[in-house]
């Protein structure tokens, strides 16, 4: 949304025709979607506990009415707890990326180091964990999300001022769309790649839309689960308004509709095209050079928390449970009804013998005085029986399918061990089992992650021209700062240093490496473990910097890197500095690739500051 003109011109009548034909393709997509969608909506409902909806046949979600007044209309909310354990071990699904050099060459090599460098400070600046949690809500509620990567020219760093507004140069953003936002050109595409052409549609504040446009829209109230009535589409046949349904509305928006045309032959670089209201605000090629060899994609990435074979969109485990939870919620409701009739009892009482309307009034309180006709039959209570077992047995079944059909179990709902487990391996093993269960979906997760971090490198290749500054904290927190621009970055070939985080937890990883050390594997043919192993196990304890023998050289280091940085402007070498480490740390810069970025002029400065160090080293080892 950054291109603030037209990139091909058309008349107003032409603009009004590819208005008319994006209104006209986005009503037929929401035809074609909304059997998902009321699935989705209906999904929400009872995530949040409004468990007595249902989709009626009109195609809206209604209420299931009560048949009689008394009756019991309690929600036994399972399916909750159920979403928000999956979603506890979910988030755990955080793979470490790395970058796979395009070659075996030392540049090449360098080049990859630099991007994982790159592709993890954009990872920690964007706090990746929260974006990625809240995709993880969208998948397991609706079964389906998307990752939106795009450049924001707003963004970045300063490089200039012009009319006392500053000049940034740009950087990536990272969103999640609900699936309520995206609209396939047809719902049996598997991936977002086999789409022709993808619709986003989006609400934003209408100042926001105002100004970067530069246009005088009106805001309206848009609830994002029935975008179908908004006022822009007034003349056309949206769905009728449903009940009992979870709303989102937000105030003083607007609906701003994205349509996304892949590449094709008569179109290389795809096509692009924004409307708001009436009005076409953008029409062009895609922006994103997202595919492979660089070609232009969709800036959309997939997530899903079970693949549905020949769909569009994928599956929430909630779909499965509803029918049970129904029927939880049925018999426990009856099983209360049960226990308050033996409660409080049901009366029989002759006609015309008390006074009934005083009895319906005041009921039976303890110790109250009932007066009956004389001659007739005083009232008494009829048996109520009592509670069946099968109430019992079928509520317990019930619960225990849910968990079933969700990939959970008893351990990871109630942290509750079975009674006839007693020995800490068949525990740890039934651990293992209930979190494997779950690899499924976390490997989709992994996979969206992955792709994440191949369209940050490729949007980085395409925009980041110039030269920039780059942070990130090494393994003893201590700053990093490199420079790069594009020309750095020649591979994008993104994989996962380490296995699936669900089966190889911080826990399992703890006692593994507690159990290597007992063995002695991590001691040297002496038996002892060396300082820098000790630091190692140290680290993946979680002690990152506790007892580092290496602390002053670290420091040393750190000096060294800021000064080939030119942070510290190069000042004459200290007394106390370690000059020997100095010497390495700019000798390395200066033969690296790292050092393209930086002019002559300071490479005729650090050579002189090394030589420095050097006399310096020399003197202190004559005296």
């Amino acid at each position: 949304m950054n291109q603030k003109n037209k990139k091909y011109f058309y008349s107003e009548i032409e603009d009004q025709v590819i208005v008319n034909f994006i209104k006209e393709d986005f009503l037929n997509r929401q035809q074609q979607r909304k059997q998902y969608e009321l699935t989705w909506e209906l999904n929400l409902n009872f995530y949040l506990g409004n468990q007595f909806s249902y989709i009626s046949n009109a195609g809206e979600i209604n209420d299931v009415e009560k048949q009689y007044y008394w009756e019991n209309r309690e929600v036994f909310n399972h399916i909750a707890p159920i979403i928000e354990a999956r979603l506890s071990k979910l988030n755990k699904v955080k793979p470490l990326l790395n970058i796979r050099p395009s070659s075996g060459s030392d540049k090449d090599i360098y080049s990859a180091k630099l991007a994982k460098s790159i592709l993890q400070s954009t990872i920690d600046k964007y706090s990746l964990s929260s974006i990625i949690s809240t995709a993880n809500y969208w998948s397991e509620i609706t079964g389906t999300s998307f990752y939106k990567l795009s450049w924001d020219d707003a963004l970045g760093d300063t490089i200039g001022v012009i009319d006392k507004q500053e000049i940034k140069n740009g950087d990536v953003t990272i969103s999640v769309c609900s699936p309520f936002e995206i609209y396939p050109d047809s719902n049996s595409s598997i991936e977002i790649e086999d789409c022709e052409s993808i619709i986003e549609a989006r609400a934003y504040p209408v100042k926001y839309i105002n100004s970067i446009w530069n246009t005088n829209f009106v805001g309206e109230n848009i609830d994002l689960f029935d975008i179908n009535n908004n006022s822009f589409l007034s003349g056309m046949s949206g769905r009728s308004n449903i009940t009992k349904v979870i709303h989102s509305t937000k105030q003083d928006h607007i609906l701003l509709i994205e349509r996304y045309e892949k590449p094709t032959k008569n179109r290389v670089n795809g096509r692009h095209t924004i409307i708001c209201g009436d009005t076409l605000l953008y029409d062009g090629d895609l922006p994103y050079n997202l595919g492979k060899n660089g070609n232009k994609s969709y800036p959309f990435i997939k997530q899903v928390s079970t693949k549905q074979i020949t769909s569009f969109w994928g599956m929430s485990v909630i779909e499965r449970c509803i029918p049970l939870q129904r029927t939880y919620n049925a018999i426990k409701n009856k099983k209360h009804e049960l226990i308050a009739r033996l409660a409080s009892g049901v009366l029989a009482v002759e006609d015309g013998s008390i006074d009934i309307d005083n009895l319906e009034d005041e009921g039976l309180a303890p110790g109250k005085i009932l007066i009956y006709r004389n001659g007739t039959t005083p009232p008494k209570f009829l048996d109520a029986g009592s509670i069946p077992p099968e109430f019992d047995d079928e509520e317990n079944k019930l619960r225990s399918e849910m968990n079933s059909l969700a990939c959970i179990s008893d351990i990871t709902t109630n942290s509750s061990i079975p009674s006839n487990v007693n020995s800490g391996s068949a525990i740890s093993m039934l651990i293992n089992q209930d979190e494997s269960r779950l690899s499924l979906t976390a490997e989709h997760i992994r996979e969206s992650i992955r792709k994440i971090g191949v369209g940050i490198i490729r949007l980085y290749k395409q925009f980041a021209k110039k030269v920039r500054l780059g942070k990130i904290n090494d393994s003893n927190n201590i700053m990093q700062i490199f420079y790069w621009n594009n020309s750095d970055l020649t591979s994008d070939d993104v994989i996962f240093e380490y296995d699936n985080e669900l089966e190889n937890s911080t826990e399992n990883l703890k006692s593994l490496i507690l159990s290597l050390y007992d063995k002695g594997l991590l001691s040297d043919e002496n038996g002892k473990t060396s300082s820098d192993a000790k630091h190692k196990i140290l680290e993946m304890l979680g002690f990152k910097n506790w007892e580092y023998h290496d602390d002053l050289i670290e420091n040393h280091k750190s000096r060294a890197h800021k000064e080939n940085l030119q942070l510290l402007k190069l000042e004459a070498p200290l007394d106390i500095d370690e000059h020997s480490i100095h010497i390495v740390e700019h000798t390395k810069f200066l033969i690296s690739d790292q050092s393209s970025n930086v002019d002559n002029d300071f490479k005729e400065k650090l050579l002189k500051h090394i030589k420095e160090h050097k006399q310096k080293q020399n003197f202190i080892k004559e005296n």
